[in-house]
């Protein structure tokens, strides 16, 4: 299953690029990798990292759901869902978090608290 994860997120990273008109070459440098590793992204050869997978998504404006909405396994999942509407991939989140540096995780402490004081205003 993985490996074809690999391949659909690689083919829709892919798209996403070309549709944004950016070569492989700005994406890389854009996240700090290679060319090299965007091109093995692309084919599926190389799995992308929760935070690399964060980084692309931020810099192709899209969301992270964007890269799991018509994956098969993914849609299956949904449907069993008992959130339906709103799925939250917890692993994935706390894979993300414990990859994130000491101040990168402060930063997100304080954004979280700053959001939900915003949604108790409101």
């Amino acid at each position: 299953m993985e490996e074809n994860f690999n391949k659909h997120l690689g083919n829709k990273l892919k798209l996403r690029r070309l549709a944004l008109g950016l070569t492989q070459t700005k994406v890389a440098k854009a996240i700090n990798v290679t060319f090299q590793q965007i091109q093995k992204y692309e084919k599926g050869t190389n799995g992308v990292s929760s935070l690399r997978l964060l980084q692309l998504s931020n810099y192709l404006k899209v969301p992270i759901s964007y890269f799991f909405e018509d994956y098969s396994e993914y849609l299956i999942n949904l449907e069993k869902s008992k959130e339906g509407h709103l799925t939250v991939n917890y692993n994935f989140l706390v894979k993300l978090f414990s990859e994130l540096t000491e101040d990168q995780k402060i930063k997100f402490t304080k954004s979280l608290n700053i959001n939900s004081q915003t949604f108790k205003v409101g």
